[in-house]
C-alpha cells in the first residue's frame, strides 16, 4: 500500500508547482476547464439559449462546481499549510468559484456570479511564466500610491463644483424643466462635467443653458488633470526603480531621489525614458 505522506507529496508537486510537467499540465488543463466555465455562464445569460437548453447548461454547470470542489479540496489535502492557503489570495479566489453555485440552489440568479471565476485566469500568469509582467503592475500601484493625496484633493473639488452647480441649476430651471431636486441637479452636473451627455435632462431657460456652458468649459479643463497626475507619478515610480541601481561607472549605491546624476562621477544614472 502506498505510503499517504508520499502520496500527499507527489499531489502537492503537481497540484502547486508549475516547473514540473504534471505540474504544468494540471494547470493548464484547469485553465481550460475555468474556460469553459466562463463560456457555459456567458451563454446561459442568453435567452434563446437558455431556453432551449437551460437543463443541459445547468447539468455542465454543476459538473464544473464539482470539478472546482475536489480541486479545492485536493489543495487543503496537500497543502503543508492548509488555513494559509485557505486564507491566501488564490485560495480565496477559488473558493469564491464554488459559492455561487451552492448559493445558485436557494436563488436561481447567484449562477451568474460564477463569472467570478475569471479571476482564477490569474493563474496563466504562473503557468506561462509571465511573472515578470507582474512586475510592471508595481509601477502602478506605486503611481497610485503616490497620486492619492492629490487625486483625493482632486475629487473634493470636483465634488464641490458638482454641487454649486447642480443647486443652481435646480434654482435656475426648477422641477418643471427636469431638475426635481438638488441631487438630479447634481446627477445632471456630474454627466455634463465628464462629457457624457445623456441628454435626458436639459435646461431650458437662457441663464441655464448659460451655466450648461459653463459646466461644459470646466469640464474640458479639469477633466485632464487626475491623467497628468497619474502620468507624472508613474514617471517618478519608473524613474524611482531605476535610480535604486548603482552607479554604472563608480558603482555608488543610495543616491537622492530625483538625482539625475551619480554624486562622485557625475554619470547618468538613467536612460531617457521613451
Amino acid at each position: 500500500m502506498e505510503n499517504p505522506q508520499s502520496l500527499r507529496e507527489r499531489l502537492y508537486v503537481i497540484v502547486f508547482q508549475t516547473d514540473t510537467v504534471a505540474g504544468r499540465r494540471f494547470d493548464t488543463i484547469l485553465l481550460l476547464i475555468i474556460l469553459a466555465s466562463l463560456v457555459t455562464v456567458v451563454l446561459d445569460s442568453i435567452d434563446e439559449v437558455h431556453q432551449s437548453y437551460a437543463g443541459l447548461l445547468a447539468a455542465i454547470e454543476w459538473g464544473f462546481t464539482a470539478v472546482f470542489l475536489i480541486e479545492y479540496l485536493l489543495r487543503l489535502y496537500c497543502s503543508p499549510k492548509p488555513l494559509r492557503y485557505a486564507f491566501s489570495f488564490y485560495g480565496l479566489v477559488d473558493l469564491l468559484a464554488i459559492v455561487p453555485g451552492i448559493i445558485a440552489l436557494y436563488y436561481s440568479d447567484a449562477q451568474y456570479l460564477l463569472i467570478i471565476r475569471v479571476i482564477r485566469m490569474l493563474r496563466i500568469f504562473r503557468v506561462l511564466k509571465l511573472s515578470p509582467y507582474l512586475k510592471q503592475a508595481h509601477y502602478l500601484l506605486d503611481a497610485l500610491r503616490g497620486s492619492k493625496q492629490k487625486i483625493i484633493v482632486f475629487l473634493v473639488s470636483v465634488s464641490t463644483l458638482v454641487t454649486v452647480f447642480g443647486t443652481l441649476m435646480y434654482v435656475v430651471e426648477g422641477p418643471q424643466h427636469g431638475f426635481t431636486s438638488i441631487p438630479k441637479g447634481i446627477y445632471w452636473a456630474i454627466v455634463t462635467l465628464t462629457t457624457v451627455g445623456f441628454g435626458d435632462i436639459v435646461p431650458k431657460t437662457p441663464l441655464g443653458q448659460v451655466i450648461s456652458s459653463l459646466v461644459m468649459i470646466t469640464g474640458y479643463s479639469i477633466i485632464a488633470v487626475p491623467t497628468g497626475i497619474f502620468t507624472a507619478e508613474l514617471a517618478n515610480a519608473m524613474r524611482g526603480e531605476q535610480l535604486r541601481h548603482d552607479c554604472p561607472v563608480c558603482h555608488k549605491g543610495h543616491h537622492e531621489h530625483g538625482a539625475a546624476f551619480c554624486s562622485r562621477c557625475g554619470n547618468a544614472l538613467f536612460k531617457k525614458l521613451e
